[in-house]
């Protein structure tokens, strides 16, 4: 069956509503021509596209895993649309994000997801535990989830500080196959029993078609520098990925160690 990029509406963003400061990037809900609310991630914030790359990349990963994430678009922000705006931070931000950004539908009404509260079964926990040693995601500890309980269900955000080899400027080779150090803290560890069985059921869902498809999604914009093309960088995703995956039994191994000494 042929695999398809994922399609990514465009969106004009029309009104700044409010910063969100308790992300180190300060994202912000805005509104777009479509009349909807989203939560913008600027392309201007200080990990600049690579956080977008790591959003867009890591979120249509597990949108392919069955895993529910915020609609995600592209947004666009007109050279004019920060000139009004009062805070000298903010406005600096808006002009620095001239162009096409990245945003998540925002959830209204939704709730940060609590460990306590709200416990999750195995393979739900698996899964997500499973999704980020994958696409080596550091921030889904319990200071910081990044999950919504929305709708009585739950709902992943916020994938910008995944896919971190792009940010170290060591060999990525050598990085796709390490174990997920990171994977001690994270907040779901203690319930992610089913690793092995998720394991073999993502890895048929993650084809290196389908990896390609997803990688295919990223503008050309976000991905040109003075070295290399936006082709050779979005072959080095692609690699990355597919060389991790064909490695999972290492990040597997490295979570279910790391189970062990919490349990």
């Amino acid at each position: 069956m042929p695999i398809s990029v994922p399609e990514l509406r465009t969106v004009q963003v029309t009104r700044y509503v409010t910063p969100l400061r308790e992300g180190g990037s300060l994202p912000a809900i805005v509104e777009a021509d479509d009349d909807f609310l989203y939560v913008l991630k600027f392309r201007g914030a200080g990990q600049g596209v690579k956080a977008l790359i790591a959003e867009l990349i890591a979120g249509e990963i597990a949108r392919a895993m069955g895993l529910k994430i915020p609609e995600l678009v592209f947004a666009e922000v007109d050279p004019a649309f920060g000139r009004s705006e009062p805070d000298e931070e903010i406005q600096d931000l808006l002009k620095a994000s001239e162009g096409l950004n990245l945003a998540l539908h925002y959830l209204a009404g939704a709730i940060t997801f609590d460990p306590i509260l709200n416990r999750l079964d195995p393979w739900l926990s698996s899964q997500i535990v499973w999704l980020d040693c994958l696409v080596t995601n550091v921030d889904r500890t319990a200071r910081n989830t990044n999950m919504l309980i929305w709708h009585k269900e739950l709902w992943l955000i916020d994938h910008g500080a995944s896919l971190y080899f792009h940010h170290s400027g060591l060999p990525w080779e050598e990085q796709s196959r390490r174990p997920f150090a990171p994977v001690k803290d994270h907040v779901l560890l203690p319930w992610a029993s089913e690793l092995e069985a998720v394991d073999a059921q993502a890895r048929a869902l993650l084809t290196p078609e389908r990896i390609e498809a997803i990688v295919d999604a990223v503008p050309d914009e976000w991905l040109t520098t003075a070295f290399e093309s936006a082709g050779e960088q979005r072959q080095v995703y692609v690699q990355f990925l597919t060389t991790r995956l064909a490695a999972s039994d290492v990040f597997v191994q490295g979570a279910n160690d790391a189970r062990k000494a919490l349990i």
